[in-house]
């Protein structure tokens, strides 16, 4: 498992894990740390950063699965984040992979308390 944050920080209970590899790199503004790397999934929870999506996307490698998970449009209502660039637009999770992977899930809206959430699984191609 890999994980990559920009204060991992809160990670040191996996330091000592063999199957935990920590990456700390600022995703926004340095470069994409995993040029060239694949992984059979992809996790992406709490997080927008739309100029990711292609690197994240091609980061899925065949057979594999991305699984996003973000605050939309109409959070504001409910709080946090309140800030239209880190909020999805309607369908831009499915416009993001369109061509690219096949969606297997796909979920926008109230979600399990009061917050409005996107969220996507799909997957590549083997």
């Amino acid at each position: 498992m890999t994980l990559v944050d920009i204060d991992i920080s809160g990670l040191d209970d996996l330091a000592a894990d063999p199957e935990a590899e920590i990456v700390a790199a600022d995703l926004e503004s340095g470069p994409w740390p995993f040029v060239d790397r694949h992984f059979e999934g992809v996790v992406v929870v709490n997080y927008l950063w739309r100029p990711l999506f292609p690197n994240l996307i091609d980061a899925v490698a065949p057979g594999g699965a991305l699984i996003y998970d973000t605050f939309a449009v109409g959070q504001e209502r409910y709080g946090r984040p309140r800030n239209p660039d880190h909020l999805l637009r309607d369908g831009e999770l499915l416009e993001a992979v369109r061509g690219r992977l096949q969606v297997r899930g796909y979920e926008m809206g109230e979600t399990g308390g009061p917050a409005i959430r996107q969220r996507i699984a799909a997957v590549r191609a083997a």
